[in-house]
């Protein structure tokens, strides 16, 4: 009797201490959020497209010249029919793609970062774009081969937004204290950012290679730990009506739950006009994307674009 009331005590005590451990795991605050400045989170819009109209022509053509987007695709030998559609579709639009993988692999071009942890690998990503590039991007735009971008919605999304600032924006999700930018959606830094990034990069108090939970957090939960740090806070980007132009499903997912929630607003109430990416594609679903984007037409249906953004010289973009 005096074993089991002894086993039943020590059950109770060791209960409590992990009930108290949960409790106070659920109130630390990520990357130390209480010594970090006070930031109000922001709904970052596209510019309104009367201002752009208002600029001259010339102006406008300088502007599409200026804007300069390096593209960061994270990649798996496993992805490799992914890497491919990803390769001969969007990033074509981009200035500069490079492909940064966990091992080399023969049949694609990439850089080899020695290892398949995802928060190295962005890690290293990061500092070898901003070391070798720094002077000729002022924008960098990260993503996985399962996302689908269109670039040039982004290079309009960014018009009015000054890199020499702190952006990093994208979808934004909260947990607990700490709001992130999605990598299912696409990660959006300045040349700023990623100037405050790579300065903490070796500072492993700030900005460590493994995270010092009990438990391993995501490689974009892990990245604005560190930005945390740097004065750089998370911001969900929208288009004039609030809709989100980086989306973490597929665009298929998003009909899907329009038909059920807005059946009478499918198109309407499915996604912005100006999305920037979707989420979840198979390979054949981004060659579906890059038909529907870049080459059908409704003929007498006119956009009037209010800038276009012309490729670099010797890119293959279509």
């Amino acid at each position: 009797m005096l074993s089991e009331s002894s086993s039943f005590l020590k059950g109770m005590m060791l209960g409590s201490i992990f009930c108290a451990l949960i409790t106070m795991l659920g109130h630390i605050r990520i990357g130390h959020g209480n010594r970090m400045h006070h930031h109000e989170h922001h709904h970052l819009q596209a510019p309104n497209k009367e201002d752009i109209l208002k600029i001259s022509e010339d102006e406008r053509m300088e502007l599409s010249k200026s804007f300069r987007v390096y593209c960061i695709i994270l990649v798996k030998p496993k992805d490799v029919s992914l890497w491919a559609a990803v390769k001969e579709t969007w990033t074509k639009h981009c200035d500069k793609a490079e492909f940064f993988s966990s091992e080399n692999v023969k049949v694609f071009e990439s850089i080899n970062m020695e290892t398949d942890d995802m928060w190295i690998m962005m890690r290293k990503a990061y500092e070898y774009a901003f070391a070798k590039y720094k002077d000729q991007y002022n924008w960098f735009f990260l993503a996985r081969p399962t996302t689908f971008a269109i670039i040039e919605n982004l290079k309009y999304f960014l018009l009015k937004k000054d890199p020499s600032q702190p952006f990093y924006l994208g979808h934004t999700i909260k947990s607990g204290d700490l709001e992130y930018v999605s990598v299912e959606g696409g990660i959006v830094l300045s040349i700023e950012s990623m100037k405050r990034l790579n300065s903490l990069l070796s500072i492993p108090e700030k900005c460590p290679e493994q995270g010092g939970m009990i438990w391993k957090i995501s490689e974009d939960k892990q990245l604005a730990v560190c930005l945390k740090y740097a004065g750089v806070f998370a911001e969900n980007a929208e288009d004039s009506e609030g809709k989100d132009v980086f989306n973490t499903k597929s665009i298929g997912l998003f009909i899907k739950e329009a038909m059920t929630n807005q059946p009478q607003q499918v198109v309407e109430g499915c996604c912005s006009d100006m999305a920037v990416t979707f989420n979840g594609l198979t390979p054949n679903q981004m060659h579906v994307m890059m038909y529907g984007v870049y080459r059908l037409r409704a003929f007498g249906h006119i956009f009037n674009d209010a800038l276009v953004f012309l490729p670099p010289n010797g890119s293959d973009n279509d």
